[in-house]
């Protein structure tokens, strides 16, 4: 079964978020990731409540997630607390 270190590297680190080009880590959209057997749960948010690829975002991950060894994938969306960017992530997106 994969660890949580194998999905941060081979998963949240190469999915990128389709509007601002930064995979979902590096943005902090991975609240948090717990692993029980085959089971892999996710707690994700979005850049924003409307974001227009969600849906696709939570279909990609998880068919991304189950190719690495999992048989059972949860995605739980949040939106508290609301994602903001650190200062860090603030410079890179030149804001």
């Amino acid at each position: 079964m994969i660890t949580k270190d194998q999905l941060i590297e081979q998963v949240f680190k190469q999915y990128v978020d389709p509007e601002l080009g930064i995979d979902i880590w590096t943005l902090g959209l991975v609240y948090k990731v717990t692993i029980e057997k085959d089971s892999v749960t996710i707690l994700l948010t979005f850049t924003s409540p409307m974001c227009p690829y969600g849906p696709q975002m939570v279909e990609d991950l998880e068919r991304l997630i189950k190719e690495k060894g999992a048989k059972k994938v949860k995605i739980e969306i949040t939106f508290d607390p609301p994602w903001k960017p650190s200062e860090e992530l603030r410079e890179m997106l030149g804001v």
